[in-house]
């Protein structure tokens, strides 16, 4: 298994000379791109977005579908490599991004006041989660949720780039996550490759980058963008 990091980490920083012409230091910081992308530690990608929600206390911008969505894909990801006694460094990222991600889908809930809502799904979430990592769970029954991880993944970024078209902005979106799960999902190509040897799991990292970076351009779109408030939508 260090083997195979080593393998990973090697390619990252073959690669990193365009990507990390790109990010740094316009976007990211040369200490945090270290971190993402030599050295793949991925765990805390989402959290920005997280405290960014708590310190606004607003979810506005964010599409709770399109969270949801990305909780299926992240969810088939763990399920489907768990079952193939893939390495968990090839998808213990995943792991910790599906806690972030359904950390999110309960604030969005919490922050329009439905507190009760969030728990709910919290709780029926890990129930399923359950039963699909349990013997009870056909192997076909993974294999299927595995497959729709493309269609999640995009459809989910899409319903984000239309809210994002609709609104005129991109809310209260974190570009410091955003730029993150663009250019991670990038870098799992390469590792999906050389740890799984999966063609599944490297296509849907490739959609998925494509699609992440079609929110990344929008955030820099509406970089300047004023979010209204919401004394001035109701008025609208």
């Amino acid at each position: 298994m260090k083997r195979r990091k080593r393998s990973a980490c090697k390619m990252a920083e073959e690669a990193e000379g365009p990507l990390k012409q790109l990010l740094v230091p316009f976007l990211l910081p040369e200490k945090c791109y270290d971190r993402f992308f030599i050295n793949l530690d991925l765990v805390d990608v989402k959290l920005p977005q997280v405290f960014k929600i708590m310190r606004v206390k607003s979810a506005e911008g964010l599409s709770l579908q399109a969270v949801l969505l990305e909780l299926v894909a992240l969810t088939g990801t763990i399920v489907y490599s768990v079952a193939n006694s893939f390495p968990f460094s090839s998808w213990g990222e995943a792991l910790f991004l599906m806690l972030q991600t359904t950390a999110i889908c309960f604030l969005i809930l919490h922050y329009k006041g439905h507190t009760m809502r969030g728990v709910a799904l919290l709780g029926i979430y890990v129930l399923i989660l359950l039963v699909l990592l349990s013997p009870l769970t056909p192997k076909a029954v993974v294999t299927l949720l595995q497959t729709t991880n493309m269609p999640a993944v995009i459809m989910g970024r899409l319903l984000q780039v239309i809210t994002n078209y609709r609104n005129g902005h991109t809310g209260h979106l974190s570009a410091v996550t955003v730029f993150l799960l663009f250019a991670g999902s990038l870098a799992r190509i390469f590792t999906s490759i050389q740890e799984t040897g999966d063609p599944l799991m490297a296509v849907t990292f490739i959609v998925s980058s494509i699609c992440n970076g079609l929110i990344a351009f929008q955030l820099l779109y509406y970089w300047n963008v004023r979010i209204p408030h919401a004394w001035e939508k109701k008025h609208q």
